[in-house]
């Protein structure tokens, strides 16, 4: 009995110690750069299980392409104006509901839709970058400005709001998801190449 009650105390330890993980303890794998990497939601699913690693730049630039997979409609048709994520990173040294800047996108209206989408202080805000079409490719890029992000779509540039002026706290990528409350509701393919 005490060797069992010792071997659960050690598990609990084990397991709240891995749940507090500084933003330095997250996997320090750089995606390779100028080749494009296909991120697949599956059916019934929200992530596609990348690994995340440290962004240590101050500008995101990728390029992406999506395919008739991008095209669903949602359980509850007020969900089809949810924005899906697709690439960015968090920002500020903190988690990404916190601090962060990425690109979302949707289908609605029969067009596939490009936002940039911002946590600041946990309030999110975010703004349509335009229609983008199924099976090219499109530039994306983010930049940090000061206390604001630059947002580039295809030459289409929009500015929102950061929540800090500092470049030197952690920064972490931010791959596809989709949801909202749904899952998806077919496999949906994404490639993204991340450019230097």
């Amino acid at each position: 009995m005490k060797i069992n009650t010792l071997s659960l105390l050690f598990s609990l330890l084990v397991i709240t110690s891995a749940c507090d993980k500084e933003l330095d303890d997250f996997v320090s794998l750089e995606p390779h750069k100028n080749e494009y990497k296909t991120y697949i939601i599956k059916e019934g699913q929200q992530y596609t299980g990348s690994v995340t690693s440290e962004v240590k730049t101050t500008e995101l630039k990728f390029k992406v392409m999506f395919d008739s997979s991008a095209i669903y409609s949602t359980v509850d048709p007020g969900n089809q104006i949810d924005i899906n994520k697709l690439y960015g990173f968090s920002d500020c040294g903190t988690e990404h509901h916190t601090q962060s800047a990425r690109f979302g996108w949707r289908w609605s209206d029969d067009s596939l839709r490009l936002f940039a989408y911002c946590y600041k202080n946990s309030t999110l805000t975010f703004h349509e970058m335009g229609t983008v079409t199924l099976g090219e490719e499109h530039s994306c890029s983010i930049q940090i400005s000061g206390e604001k992000y630059i947002f580039n779509l295809n030459g289409n540039v929009h500015e929102m709001e950061r929540g800090c002026a500092d470049t030197n706290g952690k920064r972490y990528r931010l791959f596809p998801f989709f949801g909202g409350d749904e899952m998806a509701p077919h496999q949906i393919t994404i490639k993204i190449m991340e450019l230097e």
